[in-house]
């Protein structure tokens, strides 16, 4: 078996431990259950949520992503289309907020687990249990 990348296991949201099982429920970039996490690893069995509320610390990563977007938006408004008025501002910022709800919260939770999650990386729990 071809072992996963830590980079595309972040990408695709697999578990830290064995990086071949889903960390959610449903796709990445699905409106559905935007909250939900698996409470442990479909592959692996691993518990992707060690604590009641362990996810709370993802808010931090959600809102330096959603930081990050509306300074993207404001530089690339103002530079390319010439300072435009404060209503295509606010626009452009709710809009593209919200088409990448999903993205950001799943992915500050993808990192969060990563980052802050006791779970690390065995190959043999991604190839033994199959």
């Amino acid at each position: 078996m071809k072992r996963r990348s830590l980079g595309s296991a972040i990408l695709n949201g697999k578990c830290p431990r064995c990086r071949e099982g889903n960390i959610f429920p449903v796709a990445m970039l699905s409106y559905l259950k935007l909250t939900e996490v698996h409470q442990e690893c479909p592959h692996c069995e691993a518990v992707l949520t060690p604590e009641p509320d362990f996810f709370y610390g993802a808010m931090y990563i959600s809102y330096a992503f959603s930081v990050a977007l509306v300074i993207n938006i404001l530089l690339i408004l103002n530079y390319v289309f010439g300072d435009p008025e404060i209503s295509v501002y606010v626009i452009t910022v709710i809009i593209s907020n919200f088409l990448l709800l999903p993205l950001m919260l799943r992915y500050s939770k993808v990192l969060y687990l990563y980052g802050v999650g006791k779970l690390k990386y065995d190959p043999e729990k991604s190839q033994s249990l199959k």
